[in-house]
């Protein structure tokens, strides 16, 4: 029987973190604020407090470099579904061409949790903290329903109410994930919807409008602000989520440890930048730190909502309605509406401001794939590693794929290592259309990026007055 070396390396319950590691004390530059949407101004305390759980907001702005995670929270992790493994990816290295010990691919697997994907990292965090807080409601938005999901399954467990928000778009492709949230009893409903102000301004017009993430956000937040017992959970952008998801990495690196590893290169989708966040800040806290200077870390986006690849790093509207606080970040612009491909979680208009800096200071790349290219490559990684991949993990698997390759062209050893963010069962319809070539692959044209960025009711935020 052949020997397969590291194939899954697992942490003991006792190795989980006990600390989240917050990259704001050491970003190249300092973060900028949030922004009052109603006066371009840095939002009050008050302000954010209103629309997010106190604590999430004292963590948003934190100057320590490890906060707590509580033992109470971090004991639910452990009997969930924490420590996550990382795999050695042996079949999908055969299957690509790669022999040999040279170029090795890792991925850790996310999609062990109870709802199939990185999101209760945050999911998790943010029910306990509403609940500490008397919170008796929390509403959101979901692309692809594996936000949705992971906060249902948060809600439920903390004995919270949930109403998610789903991009239309994703409501009617994946089914699935809409009987998941009903099951932890949350109430779903397709956005656009009539049951708000911002809702209606583009149902009226268009009920079959296919949403964004940028609507459904106006509507979780115009919802939550209409009681002080409701507050609005958000699943990645703001730093407060990638500091939940950076157990992920602090994992990684104790696995790789274990194995006598370091990696050369870490790959991650990115639509908001949560799951790429998590699993890229350990380590790129030791980039900047000139620890690790050679480590290529690349975030991979959708031709379809290039966000990072073809937006501008510019103060914009953190949803379509401008009720969400303003934040400067990489961004398409508020009012851009994506084309309905099937990598729903990564349709969103903006970047993580922590990714957007890191970005821009030339500590990360990025790249885009079409969607038909990322589910050949998911249907590779299905066939010959078991778990079919979602479609945003697909992004994360071709580009692990094309690293591996330019690799053996250029003789060189490499381990590669990406975040495989969450399982594609809820996602079948995706591959149905690979399969029956129907598969459409979108192209957004630069003149479209161009009439976002130049719209009248973009900001205008003065930062000398920071």
């Amino acid at each position: 029987m052949k020997n397969f070396p590291n194939s899954r390396v697992i942490l003991n319950p006792n190795e989980t973190p006990k600390e989240w590691v917050n990259i704001l004390p050491n970003l190249p530059i300092p973060m900028t604020p949030l922004v009052n949407p109603m006066n371009g101004k840095p939002a009050s305390f008050e302000l954010a407090t209103m629309i997010f759980p106190k604590s999430c907001v004292l963590q948003d702005s934190s100057t320590e470099e490890m906060i707590s995670i509580p033992k109470e929270l971090r004991d639910i992790y452990v009997k969930s579904y924490r420590p996550t493994p990382l795999h050695r990816a042996y079949g999908l290295e055969r299957v690509i061409g790669v022999k040999g010990d040279k170029i090795k691919i890792f991925y850790k697997n996310e999609s062990v949790s109870p709802t199939g994907s990185h999101k209760p990292n945050t999911a998790l965090a943010q029910a306990y903290y509403a609940k500490k807080e008397g919170v008796e409601e929390l509403v959101t938005e979901t692309g692809a329903g594996q936000w949705g999901s992971g906060l249902s399954f948060g809600c439920n467990l903390f004995k919270i109410k949930c109403t998610v928000y789903m991009v239309r778009a994703s409501f009617l492709q994946k089914p699935g994930r809409k009987i998941l949230m009903k099951a932890y009893n949350a109430q779903v409903h397709p956005s656009p919807s009539d049951l708000t102000e911002s809702g209606r301004n583009y149902y009226e017009k268009n009920p079959d409008h296919p949403g964004s993430l940028g609507i459904a956000i106006s509507e979780a937040i115009e919802h939550s602000l209409s009681d002080t017992k409701i507050k609005y959970s958000l699943g990645s952008v703001v730093n407060f989520v990638l500091l939940h998801q950076t157990i992920i990495g602090q994992e990684l690196k104790l696995q790789f440890d274990k194995i006598n590893l370091k990696p050369d290169v870490l790959i991650g989708c990115m639509g908001g930048g949560s799951n790429f966040g998590g699993f890229i800040i350990p380590y790129v806290k030791d980039k900047i730190n000139g620890v690790m200077p050679e480590l290529e870390i690349i975030g991979v986006e959708p031709r379809a909502c290039p966000s990072v690849c073809k937006g501008k790093y510019i103060w914009d509207y953190g949803d379509s309605a401008k009720r969400a606080p303003i934040l400067k970040m990489y961004t398409l612009g508020h009012n851009f509406i994506p084309s309905p491909i099937h990598a729903g979680g990564l349709r969103y208009h903006g970047m993580a401001p922590i990714v957007s800096i890191l970005h821009k200071r030339n500590f990360i790349d990025s790249v885009m794939h079409h969607q038909t290219e990322v589910i050949e490559a998911g249907l590779k990684f299905a066939q010959s590693e078991g778990i079919l991949p979602a479609p945003e993990a697909c992004h994360a698997i071709k580009e692990a794929i094309d690293q591996a390759l330019k690799a053996k062209e250029n003789d060189e050893e490499k381990v590669i290592a990406f975040n495989f963010s969450g399982h594609g069962f809820f996602d079948l319809s995706a591959y149905n259309d690979y399969l029956s070539n129907d598969l459409i692959d979108y192209e957004l044209p630069d003149i479209e990026i161009h009439k976002a960025l130049e719209a009248s009711d973009m900001p205008n935020v003065d930062e000398t007055e920071f």
